[in-house]
């Protein structure tokens, strides 16, 4: 079938939605975008012409062929070298989608998308959208297939997973500068009791490299540990040197929501290191260096201005 103009616009007046929604379901923002050109091709093949609600079919093809995705991806992650991260989304990015409250933006954080991994399939289709995208449980209800009580009850179970695994919090973005200032700071003292200061006591710190870069395949645990990490991590050595393949420069910056490191070679973003700040001090370090995975944040950094590193690794 040949798509009117409207038929298109239409289309592309979704995508952004489609896109966040995606995103939030696979953690992944080229399996993102494959998902929505996909729902694009079935969107060209239907009967356009007899769709009542437009928004309502996108959303239920988009959801479904994410679905088929989470099955096959549980069963590729059985096999993930390491640690997995979600694909990180520098600020600015559009398919980070609705930001204007604490549960929008907290559904796109890494902490968040990393604990949805245990969620089934459809407990993380209702929990994504009704946390994040405000849909009533009869609309859910209708993109599922099922009745709107086991929507309800799917929602109670996801949300009740997710509370479990972390404790809310938001801190204001200065005061998280600040503390991103005192820790670069302590990292680059060569000691460790600066830094053990600034963490909460049972801190973590993971690193996703998928086999392609060096990275531990456990977390480190417990504020020492992770605060000689650090130290290491942020001490110019000369194995850093060969493995960087340059001058790293450390930019403070923003993905998914919360305040991050953005780590560049020549202009090549070769890591995002996103920190969970609590009132308690920094709980939890997620570093996504997979170069499968920065591609995109690669391509954002180069088209966006940066000013000054925070830091040079030499």
């Amino acid at each position: 079938m040949v798509l009117t103009g409207n038929q298109i616009d239409l289309f592309e007046a979704s995508m952004p939605r489609l896109k966040a929604i995606a995103y939030r379901l696979l953690g992944s923002a080229s399996d993102a975008e494959d998902a929505v050109q996909d729902t694009f091709l079935r969107w060209q093949s239907a009967d356009v012409d007899r769709i009542e609600v437009p928004e309502a079919w996108l959303t239920k093809v988009l959801t479904n062929l994410c679905l088929n995705q989470l099955t096959s991806a549980r069963a590729r992650r059985e096999t993930y070298v390491g640690q997995w991260l979600p694909e990180p989304l520098l600020a600015g990015d559009p398919m980070l989608g609705p930001a204007d409250t604490v549960e929008q933006r907290e559904s796109v954080s890494f902490a968040v998308l990393a604990l949805m991994e245990r969620l089934s399939p459809d407990e993380r289709v209702v929990y994504v959208l009704r946390e994040a995208f405000g849909y009533p449980h009869r609309r859910i209800a209708e993109i599922l297939d099922a009745t709107e009580s086991a929507s309800q009850q799917l929602f109670h179970r996801a949300k009740k997973h997710i509370a479990d695994g972390r404790t809310r919090t938001e801190i204001d973005e200065a005061a998280a500068r600040r503390i991103v200032d005192e820790f670069l700071t302590a990292a680059t003292s060569g000691r460790t009791e600066p830094l053990v200061r600034l963490l909460t006591a049972d801190a973590v710190a993971i690193g996703d490299g998928g086999g392609k870069v060096p990275a531990r395949t456990r977390p480190f645990e417990g504020a020492v540990a992770v605060a000689k990490f650090m130290r290491s991590l942020f001490t110019p050595n000369q194995a850093a040197r060969n493995l960087l393949g340059g001058t790293a420069e450390i930019h403070v910056s923003y993905a998914n929501g919360l305040p991050a490191l953005v780590a560049t070679v020549d202009g090549r973003v070769i890591g995002v290191m996103c920190l969970e700040i609590t009132a308690d001090g920094i709980a939890a370090f997620r570093n996504q260096a997979n170069p499968d995975k920065l591609e995109r944040a690669t391509r954002q950094w180069a088209a966006t201005d940066h000013g000054e590193p925070a830091l040079r690794i030499n």
